[in-house]
C-alpha cells in the first residue's frame, strides 16, 4: 500500500479563540484509490488504501496552551469536477475549546452541516475537502482514511442527527444499538456492556432504564428516542459531540428536555458543536456562535453579544424574522424596496430562499443593534378581513381508536370551537395531544364517534360521496412537508390544472387561472413547468398554498406548514398566509408545536392535553396570563433569544397562588366568552 503523499505550505498558527478569515496557504493531501487515480483528502474510499490513524494527544502538560478540541483553519469544500464542480464552504475558520460549546448556524445551503460533517468524514465519496488544519485535540485528520474515520466516529466523535426514528434501526432494540458502538470502541465484556447501556440511558435521563433498553425505537416517544440517540452517542466516551439539529420538529417541553440534557452535558465539560436553524435554541444552549451565509461565515462571537447587537445585515435579518411577542401585527419578512431609478438589484447577501422568492430589489434590512430595535422596524401586516359568519363548527366531539389489545383509546374527547371567516384559530399541544385527529374530524377525513361537526352549516354525517366531495371544495389543507404532497412526476401546472379540474374550471382556462394562483403566492409563470424537486423549499410551500386556494376554499386547514422551513423562509410563508387571508377572508385552522408561530399567527388558541381542551382564549390572553398548569408548562418551556445559555426545567413550574377564576359565562357563541381553562 503507498504511503500518503502531503503537499505542505507555508501556515499561520491556528486561531485559539473566535473565528478568522485565513489567506494562508492549503496543506493538500492525496492518497491512491482504488483505482490508482490520487483520492482529495475526506472523500470517501475503499479502507484498502487508507493510511493508519494518529493516535489522539494526552491532555497538555502544565504550563502549555491548551490545544483546541477542533481547529478547522481555511476550510474548502466542492462537489463536482470540471465545469460542473461548485464549491459550497469558502475559507470557512473557528476553534472549539475544550468543554465549550459552539453554534453553527444559517439556513439550508449555507453549509453548515458539511461543515460539521469534514469533521467526522462524511462529506460525501464526491466531496472535495482541502483546509490549511483540520484537526480535533492537535490530530490531523486531512491524513484519515476510512479505517481511521471508522475509529473515530462514535469513539473520539459522537455524533446527534436530527430524527431519531430515521437513525435508529426499527427492527434493533434501543439497547442493543447502544451496546454496538460499546462493542466496536471499549473492551467492555458482554455483562459489563449490559450494566454499561443501563447506565448511559439512565445518564441520560430515560425513566426505567432497563426497561426502555428492550424497546423498539418506535414503541419510545420522541424525547425518550432523541435521548437513546444522545445515548449511543456518548457510549464511546467522545471528546467532541456534533449535535446536528438535535431538537427540530420536537415538541416544545420534550425540545426543552433535549436541551437542558445537552446543557448538562457541556456542564460536565463536554465539548459540544452544534448545528441549528433555530436562534433561540442556540441562545439558550450555546456560548459562541458562528453565523453561515453562502459557505462563509459572516459573523461570529459569544452568543450574547451577536443575538442582542448584531453587527452583519444577514444576522440582523434572521433575528428580525424570528416571530415575537411584540411582532404580532407586524411582517416578519424582510421589506424589498425597488428604486425607481435602477434596475432590479441582484439580491447578493440576501437568504437562499429571499432571492428566489421575493420580489427581485434592494433589501431594506433591520437596523443594527438589539432585536427588539430591529423588529421596531417592521412593516405592519395588511389590514385584517373584517370575521365573518361563522364556517366551522364543532360541539362535544369525541374520537375513540382500538388499542393493541383491543381496548378503546381516546384520542380527543368533548372538543368544541367555532371559527368564523377571516379569523385564525391555533390549536397547540404536544404528540398525541389530539391536535391531528380534531383537524382530520374537521376536514371529514375522520369520523367522530360523539358530537357534532358543521361546515358551512353541514354535517359531514349523511352526505353523499358528491356532496362530501363538493363541500371538500370549501375545506382545504397545506401540509408540513409539500415534496411528499406533490407528485413528483408532475409539473407544478399539472399539480395545480388538476386541482383546478377537481374545482371545476374548464381545461381551457385552467393554465391563466393557474397563472393567476402562482402571482398570488408571489411565483410567477415561469414556475408552472418546473417539478417539485427543482424548487425551494419555500417555493413548494407557496406552490401548496397555491394548489389549496384553486377551489376558492373558505376554510384552509394549516397543520404545521412552517415547522421544515428556515426562519426566514418561515417568515415569508407566514406573511404570504395573512395577505391571503386579508384578501380573500378565508378562515385558517392552524396547527403547530411553534408557540412562537401560533402567538403571531393567531386570533385565538385551543390548547389540547390528551385528547382534552383544557385552555381556550384570546391569544394574547393566553400567552400573556395562562391559566392551565399544562399551558403554564408550554409556554415555560418555550426557548427565548438573549438569554443566558444556562438550563431551565421543562417540568411544570413550582406551585404558585392560582388566580381567581373568572365567573362562568354561557353565551350564545363560544367565540364570544371568556378565556375558559378547564
Amino acid at each position: 500500500m503507498s504511503a500518503p503523499t502531503t503537499t505542505p505550505a507555508p501556515t499561520t498558527p491556528a486561531p485559539t479563540t473566535g473565528v478568522t478569515a485565513t489567506t494562508t496557504g492549503v496543506t493538500a493531501t492525496t492518497w491512491p484509490s482504488a483505482s490508482g487515480a490520487p483520492a482529495t483528502a475526506g472523500s470517501v474510499v475503499g479502507p484498502a488504501v487508507m493510511p493508519s490513524a494518529q493516535p489522539l494527544p494526552d491532555r497538555p502538560a502544565a504550563g502549555r496552551a491548551p490545544v483546541p478540541a477542533v481547529t478547522v483553519e481555511d476550510l474548502h469544500i466542492a462537489f463536482g469536477r470540471g465545469a460542473a464542480r461548485r464549491e459550497v464552504v469558502h475559507g470557512v475558520s473557528f476553534t472549539v475549546a475544550r468543554g465549550e460549546c459552539l453554534a453553527l448556524v444559517g439556513e439550508s445551503g449555507s453549509g453548515k452541516s458539511v461543515t460539521a460533517r469534514s469533521l467526522v468524514g462524511l462529506t460525501g465519496a464526491g466531496a472535495q475537502v482541502r483546509a490549511a488544519s483540520l484537526a480535533l485535540g492537535g490530530t490531523d485528520l486531512l491524513r484519515f482514511g476510512e479505517r481511521d474515520w471508522r475509529r473515530l466516529r462514535g469513539g473520539d466523535v459522537g455524533l446527534v442527527l436530527q430524527d431519531a426514528l430515521v437513525s435508529l434501526d426499527p427492527v434493533r432494540a434501543v439497547g442493543r444499538e447502544i451496546d454496538e458502538a460499546l462493542r466496536l470502541h471499549t473492551r467492555l465484556t458482554r455483562a459489563e456492556r449490559a450494566e454499561r447501556v443501563v447506565e448511559l440511558l439512565d445518564h441520560v435521563g430515560v425513566p426505567d432504564p432497563d426497561v426502555r433498553a428492550r424497546q423498539l425505537p418506535h414503541e419510545l416517544s420522541g424525547g425518550l428516542r432523541q435521548r437513546a440517540l444522545i445515548a449511543g452517542a456518548l457510549a464511546g466516551e467522545p471528546d467532541l459531540l456534533i449535535a446536528d439539529e438535535p431538537t427540530t420538529a420536537l415538541d416544545v417541553t420534550v425540545q426543552a428536555q433535549v436541551l437542558d440534557l445537552l446543557a448538562r452535558l457541556r456542564d460536565e465539560g463536554r465539548t459540544l458543536l452544534v448545528i441549528s436553524h433555530d436562534l433561540a435554541v442556540v441562545s439558550r444552549l450555546a456560548d459562541r456562535v458562528a453565523v453561515m451565509q453562502d459557505g462563509r461565515i459572516v459573523e461570529t462571537g459569544p452568543t450574547a453579544s451577536v443575538l442582542t447587537d448584531p453587527q452583519h445585515p444577514y444576522t440582523r435579518r434572521l433575528l428580525a424574522a424570528v416571530p415575537a411577542e411584540h411582532a404580532k401585527g407586524t411582517r416578519l419578512s424582510v421589506p424589498v424596496a425597488v428604486p425607481p431609478d435602477a434596475p432590479a438589484a441582484e439580491l447578493a447577501d440576501a437568504p437562499k430562499d429571499a432571492a428566489t422568492d421575493a420580489p427581485t430589489g434592494v433589501p431594506t434590512d433591520p437596523p443594527a443593534g438589539r432585536p427588539a430595535e430591529a423588529v421596531a422596524a417592521r412593516v405592519p401586516s395588511p389590514d385584517r378581513h373584517p370575521v365573518g359568519e361563522v364556517v366551522a363548527r364543532l360541539d362535544g366531539v369525541a374520537r375513540s381508536f382500538a388499542g393493541p389489545d383491543g381496548q378503546p383509546r381516546v384520542a380527543v374527547r368533548e372538543v368544541s370551537f367555532t371559527l368564523r371567516a377571516g379569523e385564525t384559530l391555533g390549536i397547540v399541544g404536544e404528540s398525541g395531544s389530539g391536535k391531528t385527529t380534531t383537524a382530520r374530524i374537521l376536514l371529514g377525513l375522520t369520523e367522530p364517534t360523539a358530537g357534532t361537526v358543521e361546515v358551512h352549516g353541514r354535517s359531514w354525517s349523511g352526505l353523499t360521496a358528491r356532496e362530501r366531495r363538493a363541500l371538500r371544495r370549501d375545506v382545504q389543507v397545506v401540509h408540513q412537508d409539500p415534496l411528499s404532497s406533490f407528485d413528483p412526476r408532475h409539473a407544478v401546472g399539472r399539480i395545480l390544472g388538476d386541482a383546478l379540474g377537481v374545482a371545476g374550471v374548464p381545461r381551457s382556462r385552467r393554465r391563466d387561472r393557474a397563472v393567476q394562483l402562482l402571482e398570488q403566492v408571489g411565483l410567477t409563470a415561469e414556475h408552472l413547468d418546473r417539478r417539485p424537486r427543482q424548487m425551494s423549499g419555500g417555493q413548494r410551500q407557496r406552490v401548496a398554498i397555491a394548489r389549496a386556494l384553486a377551489p376558492a376554499p373558505r376554510l384552509i386547514v394549516c397543520d404545521e406548514p412552517v415547522s421544515a422551513l428556515d426562519v426566514s423562509v418561515q417568515a415569508q410563508v407566514l406573511d404570504l398566509l395573512a395577505d391571503v387571508q386579508a384578501e380573500t377572508g378565508v378562515a385558517y385552522l392552524f396547527i403547530s408545536h411553534d408557540l412562537g408561530v401560533i402567538h403571531h399567527v393567531s386570533d385565538r388558541v385551543l390548547v389540547l392535553s390528551g385528547g382534552e381542551v383544557v385552555e381556550h382564549g384570546d391569544v394574547r390572553d393566553v400567552f400573556s396570563a395562562p391559566q392551565h398548569p399544562y399551558t403554564q408548562r408550554l409556554i415555560a418551556a418555550v426557548p427565548r433569544i438573549a438569554t443566558p445559555a444556562t438550563t431551565s426545567s421543562a417540568t411544570p413550574p413550582a406551585p404558585q397562588p392560582q388566580p381567581q377564576p373568572r365567573p362562568a359565562q354561557h353565551p350564545t357563541d363560544p367565540h364570544l366568552s371568556d378565556r375558559t381553562a378547564s
